[in-house]
């Protein structure tokens, strides 16, 4: 019967890691969909980005009283993982608390650091769920969230606050039967926030103390696998993406943007006939119409979102009451990019589905609500920039689709005929200056 728990366990981990391994693989073909862009430039200042923006959380400290609770559940997330090894190794080999015989009074301080954190996410995740469902904070009531986004945020919020509640019955249970002398179960000194619930079980048998912790045991890592093949259908895989994104983050200025050389070049060319080469082909597409027009690195700033609404609260179109809500661009490029992907999944390679983002998942007016001003890309935590998805769009819309509102057309020719926004003759532009001299 021993080695059948062993054996389930095996099965079930590997069946977990295949699973995720599957769906990070299928995430990772998505992002790469996108065109190629080299962003292997600048190492070390990547590297900085990666340590403060991710690692760190430096935008997040705008606010030091919501970044120090999102820290707590940050650090309980990685740190705690260490006690998953744990449990790991003892359900493969069939022992318990392995760490326990090399580590001493060390492993007691250890856990002892995990129950402080596992009782802090705890209480955070309560925190956020009444600033999601009782005080309801504007940027969490948004219409963007209506649906499956606003219960995925309330299912991961509930469900590590069940994960934390079984790791530390887990460990109450345990020192219950320590000090009831039951076999396997070690000394290993007093739990600090388990060590107040242990006398609520005093009155157990150890069987059925027994059955307690083992269930416990089972149920916190199978959450936890459940919890790692959740991420990849949720907005929490920005757990994951975090530090790639911020590694390949933009390093130029922010609110410069990509120059289109094809463009460039016809000016040059018609302004200078001499300069041009001779069989040249034109370019394909201006701009970009669909998720293969967008570079790899806006596919991941679409999986990355963390939905947190911080872009759009920040967006002076979206305070203004305009349809434009950068956090909905990000939401609704992820959502075609899933499209596509199933639509690969399915086909072999993609079929044409009649469907592209422009226009089918983002509208001509968000776009034209944009002002370009950066206030969304300044203020993610984690270095996604929808405002380069807009332009893009909105380079298609105009230049292949030639659909611009009449001021803008207004605009463009005069800057075409006379070099300026405004219309007037080049030759009488300082006519002004002239007159008040008279």
């Amino acid at each position: 019967m021993h080695y059948l728990g062993q054996i389930a366990f095996v099965l079930l981990f590997a069946a977990a890691v295949g699973l995720f391994t599957k769906n990070i693989t299928q995430i990772r073909r998505n992002i790469f969909l996108g065109l190629p862009e080299n962003l292997n430039d600048q190492k070390s200042l990547r590297w900085k980005n990666l340590m403060l923006l991710a690692l760190g959380q430096k935008k997040m400290f705008k606010n030091p009283f919501v970044a120090i609770m999102h820290l707590i559940i940050y650090a309980g997330f990685i740190i705690i993982n260490i006690e998953v090894l744990e449990i790991l190794i003892d359900g493969i080999a069939g022992t318990h608390r392995i760490f326990f015989e090399t580590l001493g009074s060390f492993y007691t301080f250890a856990i002892n650091f995990f129950e402080i954190l596992a009782f802090g996410v705890t209480a955070v995740c309560v925190v956020f769920l009444a600033r999601r469902n009782i005080i309801k904070l504007k940027r969490f009531i948004s219409k963007d969230l209506n649906g499956w986004p606003r219960s995925d945020a309330n299912y991961i919020l509930i469900t590590e606050i069940v994960l934390m509640a079984l790791f530390l019955t887990m460990n109450a249970t345990d020192s219950a039967l320590q000090l009831k002398g039951a076999e396997h179960y070690k000394a290993t000194g007093d739990f600090v926030i388990s060590g107040f619930m242990a006398p609520w079980f005093s009155g157990f048998s150890v069987e059925t103390l027994t059955i307690i912790e083992r269930s416990c045991w089972w149920l916190h890592i199978t959450g936890i696998f459940i919890f790692l093949n959740y991420l990849p259908y949720s907005k929490h895989l920005h757990v994951i993406l975090a530090f790639p994104n911020a590694y390949y983050a933009r390093l130029q200025p922010v609110g410069e943007m990509n120059n289109m050389v094809h463009v460039q070049n016809e000016v040059k060319y018609m302004m200078q006939p001499e300069l041009a080469p001779t069989g040249e082909a034109a370019p394909m597409k201006f701009g970009a119409k669909d998720i293969f027009d967008l570079k790899w690195k806006n596919l991941l700033d679409a999986y990355s979102c963390t939905e947190c609404g911080r872009c759009s609260s920040a967006c002076p179109a979206n305070m203004t009451g305009k349809l434009l809500s950068p956090r909905k661009i990000m939401m609704n490029t992820r959502d075609r990019l899933e499209e596509v992907g199933k639509n690969i999944a399915k086909n072999g390679s993609f079929v044409d589905d009649g469907k592209t983002l422009l226009n089918d998942y983002i509208t001509v007016e968000e776009l034209r609500a944009c002002t370009s001003c950066n206030a969304c890309v300044e203020e993610c935590p984690v270095s996604i920039s929808p405002l380069e998805i807009i332009f893009e769009l909105r380079r298609s819309l105009i230049m292949e689709d030639s659909n611009a509102p009449q001021e803008w057309n207004g605009m463009f020719s005069n800057i075409e005929n006379n070099y300026a926004p405004w219309k007037l003759s080049p030759d009488e532009r300082d006519k002004w200056a002239t007159e008040m001299n008279a």
